[in-house]
Order: C-alpha cells, then sequence, then structure tokens
C-alpha cells in the first residue's frame, strides 16, 4: 500500500529522454507516479515492481479529452497532484522560409498549446490545496533562437513567457512554477522525435545547412546525461526557493549568459534612443 503522505508526481511524455529517467527517479524514491505515454507500452517497463506507487495512463496532449481523463484519473487514485512535469514535445529542424507550416502548427500544438491544457486542468485541483508545482520543460532555446530550429525556440519562447506570467499570477495561492531549460543531451529529441525538411536554398546552407547536420551529428553524444538531469529538477523542486529557470548544461550556462550580454550591449548601446521615444516631461 502506497504511502498518502508521499507526493504524486504527473509526468507527461515518458516513453523516452527526460521523462523517462524523470518517472524513474521519482519511483525509485517511493513517490507515488503518474506516469504516461501515448502508447502505454513503450512504459511498462518503468512501471514493473512498483505496484500501486504508479499508474499508467494513455496521454496525447494534444487531445483535451484524454487530458481530462488522465487528471481526473489522477486524483481518483491518488488523491492529488502535487507536481505537475510537462515534459512531452518534439523538435522540427528547417530554416524558416522552407518549413512546413503543417508541422510548425503541429509543434505548437504539442510543445506549447498541450503544454498550456494540462496546465489548466491540473491548476485548478492545486490552487484550491494552495499547494504544488509545475514544471515546464522548455530549453536553452527558449532564450536563445538558433538557425534550423527558429521554429522550435519559438515554441519554447512560448513556454517560457506562458510560464513567468503564471508564476506572476499564481504567487499568492502557493502554487509554483518552474522552467527547466537544457542544453544538449543524450535524449531522443534530435532523433525520431524530431522531423526535419533539409535546406534547398543555397543562401541557408552555412547557416541552416550546416546546423542542421550538426544537430543531426551530434545525436547521442551530446554532453548532457538525462539522469543526472532528472536528479537535478528532483533537487530543485524539492528546494525551499525553487528558481523559475533552472539551467541544465555547461552550454546552457554559457549560452545564457552570453544572451545577457548581449542584450546588455545593445540596451546600453541604445538608451538614449530608447529614453527619448518617451514624452519630455514624462
Amino acid at each position: 500500500m502506497a504511502n498518502q503522505t508521499t507526493p504524486v508526481w504527473f509526468i507527461t511524455g515518458c516513453s523516452t529522454g527526460f521523462g523517462r529517467e524523470l518517472a524513474k527517479a521519482t519511483l525509485a524514491r517511493g513517490y507515488r507516479t503518474v506516469v504516461t505515454a501515448r502508447n502505454t507500452r513503450d512504459v511498462q517497463d518503468i512501471a514493473q515492481n512498483y505496484g500501486d506507487l504508479v499508474l499508467v495512463l494513455p496521454l496525447d496532449v494534444t487531445r483535451a479529452d484524454q487530458v481530462d481523463a488522465a487528471v481526473n484519473q489522477a486524483q481518483e487514485t491518488f488523491g492529488r497532484i502535487d507536481v505537475l512535469v510537462n515534459n512531452a514535445g518534439i523538435g522540427y529542424f528547417a530554416s524558416v522560409e522552407e518549413s512546413d507550416q503543417a508541422e510548425v502548427r503541429r509543434m505548437f500544438e504539442i510543445n506549447f498549446f498541450g503544454l498550456s491544457g494540462m496546465i489548466n486542468a491540473v491548476l485548478p485541483g492545486m490552487r484550491e490545496r494552495q499547494h504544488g508545482m509545475i514544471v515546464n520543460v522548455s530549453s536553452i532555446g527558449g532564450l536563445v533562437a538558433f538557425p534550423a530550429v527558429t521554429y522550435y525556440n519559438a515554441t519554447k519562447f512560448a513556454v517560457e513567457a506562458l510560464s513567468e506570467g503564471l508564476a506572476k499570477e499564481v504567487a499568492p495561492t502557493g502554487v509554483k512554477v518552474m522552467l527547466v531549460e537544457p542544453s544538449g543531451f543524450r535524449t531522443d529529441w534530435a532523433g525520431r522525435s524530431a522531423n526535419d525538411k533539409p535546406t534547398q536554398i543555397a543562401a541557408y546552407e552555412s547557416t541552416v545547412g550546416e546546423r542542421l547536420q550538426g544537430l543531426r551529428g551530434v545525436s547521442g553524444k551530446q554532453s548532457g546525461d538525462p539522469v543526472r538531469a532528472a536528479e537535478a529538477i528532483i533537487t530543485a523542486v524539492e528546494s525551499p526557493e525553487p528558481p523559475l529557470r533552472l539551467l541544465l548544461g555547461k552550454a546552457a550556462l554559457q549560452g545564457a549568459r552570453a544572451k545577457l550580454e548581449s542584450l546588455r550591449k545593445d540596451f546600453d548601446a541604445w538608451e538614449a534612443t530608447t529614453v527619448g521615444a518617451d514624452f519630455p516631461d514624462a
């Protein structure tokens, strides 16, 4: 029988990557965990030997009926959801000009609208209990945009804005929000989880083309360890003062600091013009 005082984690996208390792880590700690995937056969091995600690549910985050059903079943089974981890997501590699708009919209449906739908389903219960944590898996690409993944970056920039604003909205309710911003990790993000459209426009070969080749080439060889990332996420969630943004990986830290410096350079260089746009007596 599961201990009713242990936290309840609800994790989306558990078939691969961060979601899979995070589910394994929470279960190993004895936490009650809702393990979800579009195909539950992909996560049955995670659930083995954990009895009533684990609830395996089918979940396509783009389907509102499945979102509602999964959240309702989780709450009926465990009584509440303490931590929601919005991990489900896909990539798409192409230049902006050459991108297939159907692929772009599909990616937004999963990466942004699917995530926001999960928040809307879980938040009322957290707010009423005045307790809960929403963890949104973003990317260093939610802070810094790169060629070949610009539309993917756009989905993560949207997740960043939603999370930052949401954190301010729910601050008085006891609910917390945290963004996870990894750099390159050995997940399936650059493998089968991402479609692409090879560049055909010569002008983009040195930017989009080269980066696309690099992304595919490094898949499975990235410096980031998903197991250590899962431990880091749990540590941050359980800390007395979780950060709004949790960078994961040296490259993420370097990229974020470079973005700060780039912003500061532009702001300082154009300060007079910026301030001069106000009425003189403002």
